[in-house]
């Protein structure tokens, strides 16, 4: 897992048919907003004539991303690679007639990212599978049925995994059944034998290797060693041209702080169109995001979680060694700043990206009391960041904190 705890920024990528109309990607025709007729009659306008894999791989990787995760096949069953088992897939239901997984992960692996591969146990389009709208069912209790199903998702699971030998597969989709139905145990087990060092996210019914939460930022660290925020820019997965709503930089680089602030990761999502290319707004936002990454990288990628809440009112990381305290400030402000708990004497503060030195005070130190003083800082002006800035503590030894 350490490349994975050391990457700390992802991509997501949702591309699909849904992408045509710029509706909810599965969703519209579970929840009756469409019939599923209309919503795969899409497929016919998924032409992927524009779609560049190299250069969607290019931004990823200027963006500061260590990797990316892609839809190979949503809840509505389309696969984006040449599946023998099923004809629902972009060659022989789409204009686009070709893998665009294939290319994608040979894109990624030229520019030295990690590889990871979306699929949905789930499929509502399946005609073997129980559910096919929230308020329809194809059928209960048939265990025949069920079993041509999970032979279905295995073997595209296996086509996935010895096609393209992903790094990450990242499953959704097991919450309508249990993991005895879904035979997740055995999934893994498979999974892990085929692969030895593919990593699985927890939505296998809790036997994966990271927990995933979605869009809300949490206030305090999940329980689990490893996990990430997956999160979107505007309130879509997919390209849906009426939803404007997109987070600011400065707001996406906020939270990303927070994610790493708390030893976890933040999986960002872009929505291609139908024909392949990134809408602009979205490449503003992973250029703009690729500035500051690449400005702190020293702070972001390879350091662990930073202080607990209290010790500092902002995010904050540690070096690999926990000799570097990074302070992510929450404000572009000269100060002072505050810093309180630290039992370490600090042999030299500077704004990371310029090294622009800062000279700090420390009040309240008595010599007859081990507890430590609080130390106040300040940036000069012209240090700091138009996004947010951050600060380099090099203590002397490991971080030692006042409980």
């Amino acid at each position: 897992m350490q490349w994975f705890a050391d990457a700390k920024l992802g991509i997501f990528i949702h591309w699909g048919i849904y992408a045509v109309n710029g509706i909810d990607e599965s969703w519209s025709f579970f929840n009756g907003y469409i019939s599923h007729e209309d919503y795969m009659a899409q497929r016919h306008g998924f032409t992927a004539e524009n779609y560049d894999p190299k250069f969607w791989a290019k931004l990823i990787k200027s963006s500061g991303a260590r990797y990316a995760v892609l839809t190979a096949k949503h809840h509505d069953g389309m696969a984006l690679w040449d599946t023998k088992e099923s004809s629902l897939n972009v060659l022989e239901s789409t204009p686009a007639k070709r893998d665009l997984v294939k290319p994608f992960v040979k894109a990624l692996r030229k520019n030295k990212l990690k590889v990871g591969l979306y699929f949905s146990q789930l499929d509502w389009s399946h005609p073997d599978y129980p559910i096919k709208t929230r308020t329809e069912k194809r059928y209960e209790n048939d265990s025949i049925r069920w079993q041509k199903f999970l032979d279905f998702r295995f073997n595209q699971i296996k086509e996935l995994s010895d096609g393209f030998k992903p790094d990450l597969l990242w499953f959704d989709g097991d919450w309508e059944l249990k993991a005895p139905m879904w035979e997740s145990r055995s999934l893994r087990d498979s999974l892990k034998s085929w692969q030895t060092g593919v990593i699985l996210n927890s939505r296998i019914n809790g036997y994966g290797d990271y927990a995933t939460p979605e869009q809300g930022v949490p206030l305090h660290r999940p329980d689990e060693k490893y996990w990430e925020l997956c999160m979107t820019m505007n309130d879509s997965w997919g390209y849906q041209p009426s939803d404007t709503h997109y987070k600011s930089l400065d707001e996406i680089i906020r939270i990303f702080s927070d994610m790493i602030s708390m030893g976890g990761n933040l999986l960002l999502d872009i929505g291609p169109k139908a024909d392949g290319s990134i809408p602009d707004e979205q490449i503003q936002i992973l250029e703009g995001l690729g500035r500051w990454t690449n400005k702190h990288e020293s702070a972001i990628f390879g350091t662990q979680a930073g202080l607990p809440p209290g010790y500092f009112s902002g995010p904050s990381t540690l070096s690999a060694d926990s000799t570097i305290l990074y302070l992510f400030l929450p404000w572009n402000s000269e100060g002072p700043f505050q810093l309180k708990g630290v039992k370490n004497e600090i042999n030299r503060m500077w704004v990371v990206g310029n090294g622009g030195r800062i000279t700090h005070r420390t009040y309240g130190k008595m010599y007859w009391s081990e507890k430590p003083g609080t130390v106040f800082f300040d940036v000069p002006e012209e240090n700091l960041d138009k996004n947010m800035t951050v600060v380099a503590v090099l203590l002397k030894g490991a971080l030692d904190l006042d409980k």
